[in-house]
């Protein structure tokens, strides 16, 4: 009998920090709560305190979902920990998440940097790990505090990115098969989305702030996104995305039942409807209350939709995310 793959357990974790539309129009007058609602879709995001981590989140997640789920975490076998986040440049964050946590010492555990996309792509590995026998239980966790990495007059990206955590628990057994995978990269979108300083190709700041005409900063030392070139670059991979994605598990887009893609902001979510053609009701939407939270988005929706009745038993689901990197994936869940 051919081996599969399973989603076992699914849960998140957000900071206790919530940051409103009212907050923000309050930093930004000519801002209005309306007016982020309206173009976003986003009421609120989580924010971590100062001393609050990455780390501190995917814990968090980690042992809520071995509540939930009574799940003994002496047999979780391999721990990968995708954040762009690390609470070091060295050692693997994995590493100390491991040992907090209190997994067993003959796992493995190792960091994933990637943004909106990881969870795809770190959920292909764990698949990987399990079809291949060499892990039994593979605990994926995605977390970011993007908040970090924002410069406080930076209305556009403070509106749109929250901080959040995801655990989600691979194995033989579970709710959700995961079916075939298909990635895309192209290193050559790299700068339109990136902090340049800090690692070691620039490690100390450059201090080159300047606002543009309508007061947004760009600044090496903070997080800069050219939000044209990423909506540009996502019409134009997410459809051969799709595609790609339905011919390999055999479907056609008639076939799935709800589409849970990466949860960007409402603007992007209706341009990718639209031009796929998928009825409102088939496209499933959980940002309103915690935002962009990059690699946990598609594991914070696909619990919601769960805990709402949205996936039913025997329900087809198409997930896709485009990254920073420029990176992409897809996969198809049958449920």
């Amino acid at each position: 009998m051919m081996m599969k793959a399973y989603i076992e357990a699914l849960a998140y974790d957000l900071p206790e920090k919530v940051l409103t539309n009212a907050e923000l129009a309050k930093e930004f007058p000519e801002w209005t709560e309306e007016k982020i609602m309206k173009k976003l879709g986003i009421a609120e995001r989580h924010v971590v305190a100062e001393q609050e981590t990455a780390s501190d989140l995917a814990v968090n997640a980690a042992e809520k979902l071995f509540a939930e789920y009574d799940i003994q975490r002496q047999s979780v076998d391999f721990l990968i920990f995708c954040t762009q986040s690390p609470d070091y440049f060295l050692p693997t964050t994995a590493c100390l998440i491991q040992q907090r946590l209190g997994l067993a010492n003959h796992i493995g555990a190792v960091d994933v940097n990637l943004g909106c996309s990881g969870w795809i792509f770190g959920l292909s590995f764990a698949k990987g790990l399990v079809l291949s026998g060499m892990a039994k239980r593979v605990l994926l966790l995605t977390a970011e505090t993007y908040s970090k990495y924002l410069h406080p007059r930076d209305k556009g990206n403070r509106t749109i990115f929250g901080d959040g955590a995801a655990a989600t628990l691979v194995s033989h057994n579970g709710f959700a098969e995961i079916g075939e995978f298909s990635f895309g990269t192209d290193g050559n979108g790299a700068e339109n989305l990136i902090v340049k300083t800090g690692a070691s190709r620039q490690k100390t700041p450059l201090d080159d702030l300047q606002f543009d005409n309508f007061g947004n900063p760009k600044s090496s030392d903070y997080l800069y996104m050219n939000g044209t070139e990423i909506l540009n670059y996502t019409l134009d991979r997410i459809p051969g995305l799709i595609e790609e994605v339905l011919q390999k598990n055999g479907c056609g887009m008639d076939d799935i039942d709800l589409h849970v893609y990466h949860q960007a902001n409402k603007y992007i979510a209706n341009l990718q409807r639209v031009k796929m053609k998928i009825a409102p009701e088939k496209y499933y939407c959980c940002f309103e209350r915690m935002g962009n939270t990059v690699s946990s988005t598609i594991p914070i929706a696909l619990k919601e939709a769960l805990n709402e009745g949205a996936i039913q038993q025997g329900y087809k689901v198409l997930s896709v995310a485009q990254g920073l990197g420029y990176s992409w994936g897809g996969v198809m869940f049958r449920f």
